[in-house]
């Protein structure tokens, strides 16, 4: 149900990058939205936003790049305080405040010009597991108003809640949770 993170570094022009170089997500545009069924009759969505990370890009060998993400688990949306409750119960994460979901890369394969897959570790619920993101380069350049290098990207992934052990109701509520990420980072100062 909360999802990983982040998407990542690699394919940086040569204008944005000699060696590597410090990333930082901007929280006011980077988010990680899941989506699951419910009981068949509905697709229901969720979101977390306005969470810290960084990019590590090596433009001379871009698998030696990394990305870390890490966001409370209560910093998780619903779009119904109910949902979100039951969500923190028990039944499902049983979340205390300092309950963090982690997202570090262990490698990057670059797959085409803006392609890339990420494997790293998704810590959340006390289980960390193995994941793969699809991700792509979607822009790099000088931002606008800030006047910086700045980089955005999207990943996508799926997860199973029961790896997290928050599997409760499958499969009346899907275990597998779609995995949309979208982030935008900016050259650390």
């Amino acid at each position: 149900m909360r999802s990983l993170v982040l998407a990542a570094a690699f394919a940086l022009p040569a204008s944005l990058a000699t060696a590597a170089e410090k990333y930082v997500l901007d929280p006011s545009h980077s988010q990680v939205v899941f989506s699951y069924q419910h009981l068949g009759y509905s697709t229901t969505y969720g979101m977390f936003s306005g969470f810290d990370g960084e990019i590590m890009f090596d433009q001379e060998d871009p698998a030696q790049s990394s990305v870390s993400v890490s966001f409370p688990v209560k910093s998780m949306m619903t779009g119904w305080e109910g949902r979100f409750g039951h969500f923190m119960s028990d039944d499902f994460f049983g979340a205390t405040d300092e309950d963090m979901v982690t997202f570090t890369s262990t490698s990057i394969e670059v797959t085409g010009d803006t392609t890339a897959k990420i494997t790293g570790d998704l810590t959340m619920n006390d289980v960390t597991k193995s994941v793969v993101l699809d991700a792509t380069l979607n822009q790099t350049g000088t931002h606008p108003q800030a006047q910086k290098p700045w980089a955005g990207f999207d990943a996508t992934t799926t997860l199973l809640r029961s790896d997290f052990n928050v599997g409760a109701f499958a499969p009346y509520v899907s275990d597998e949770v779609e995995v949309m990420i979208s982030i935008e980072a900016m050259k650390a100062e």
